[in-house]
């Protein structure tokens, strides 16, 4: 039995909107993740077992390892085909706000989401909601958007109808998320979630592989060039920084989703506590954080880089170059020492 999270006045508040909806848009944040697809996939097919009409809009491309999922190819991506994204958007009963907590999130598809006057309901798990949407389902205690979509089906009853198809996209959110499960996921009821997925017929292990075991050559080689020629570590701040420009990228043929968890190697050094990845863009700088411990990394992305996020996972992004977004980020080392938060276990 899942420990129960939602409110019953809002679940019977969504029931009433699903049950008057008959054209559903799903969308997502912009370089949309895992849990972004896992999500929006995961309550498409449940929808569309309803015998709606079902439309799932991306602001730009997804990476190449996440379109095995059921479907995948049915995402409309806005980059592409602007006009027809905001003819469907305008033509919703319901739109579904999936994965993030305030509409610039959707980047050049913002605008068109917050000038409809239909139903929006956001369901997400980041903190600090914002009030674009009528209906709200903010946790930011839960692992992942895909595990509270999952809640939200069992909520309405629905459990039954969760084929095989949402649940892979349900899990592989849920997976990528927490890191193949090594963090934000101590909580019991997520395993029973993982339970009642596999019961559906989710094959775990072909999904892992397909998500951290199939890269291009040149991912693989781009992977090696960054950790030896372009991770600086800072061993008083117990930090390290990757940088990547925009001509270093194009130099390994990069494609969306190659960068996926660089982030994430600097902490495989026992030491790290704070790990930075700053990397040049056609529309800008954008900026991840990962942290260990107690460390807010969301903290700092929103001191210094208009960013946000979770304690020990948060984004940003720069206007400037990338030798300023790197100056920014070693100023604010110097107010915001990882070393002054309490260790990690292992330190």
């Amino acid at each position: 039995m899942l420990t129960k999270i939602f409110d019953e006045k809002k679940i019977q508040k969504l029931e009433t909107y699903m049950d008057k909806g008959e054209k559903f848009v799903i969308v997502m944040h912009v370089s949309p993740d895992g849990d972004a697809i896992g999500a929006s996939l995961g309550l498409y097919h449940y929808l569309m077992s309803q015998g709606n009409t079902v439309n799932v809009v991306a602001p730009n491309d997804f990476p190449a390892f996440l379109k095995w999922m059921p479907d995948a190819g049915s995402v409309i991506v806005y980059e592409r085909h602007p006009d027809y994204a905001e003819q469907l958007i305008g033509e919703a009963d319901v739109i579904f706000c999936l994965d993030f907590n305030e509409a610039k999130r959707m980047g050049k598809l913002a605008p068109a989401v917050e000038a409809s006057t239909t139903r929006k309901i956001m369901i997400d798990h980041h903190p600090n909601p914002s009030d674009f949407c009528k209906l709200v389902f903010s946790h930011p205690e839960m692992s992942s958007t895909s595990e509270m979509i999952f809640r939200l089906l069992c909520a309405l009853k629905a459990a039954d109808a969760i084929n095989r198809e949402a649940a892979e996209c349900l899990y592989t959110g849920m997976m990528t998320d927490t890191g193949a499960f090594t963090y934000r996921s101590n909580d019991p009821d997520l395993y029973l979630i993982i339970q009642e997925l596999l019961k559906m017929g989710v094959d775990k292990d072909r999904i892992y592989r397909q998500v951290y075991q199939v890269y291009s050559e040149s991912r693989l080689r781009l992977m090696g060039y960054t950790l030896h020629e372009k991770m600086k570590v800072y061993p008083d701040k117990k930090t390290a920084l990757i940088t990547l420009s925009l001509k270093e990228l194009n130099r390994f043929n990069y494609v969306p989703g190659d960068v996926e968890g660089f982030v994430n190697l600097p902490l495989s050094i026992g030491w790290i506590r704070f790990a930075v990845f700053i990397r040049e863009n056609t529309d800008g700088i954008k900026i991840s954080f990962r942290s260990e411990g107690d460390f807010p990394c969301n903290h700092f992305a929103a001191v210094y880089f208009q960013g946000g996020g979770h304690r020990n996972a948060a984004g940003g992004e720069y206007a400037g170059t990338l030798d300023e977004a790197v100056h920014i980020f070693e100023e604010g080392l110097k107010e915001l020492n990882p070393v002054a938060y309490p260790k990690t276990q292992g330190d």
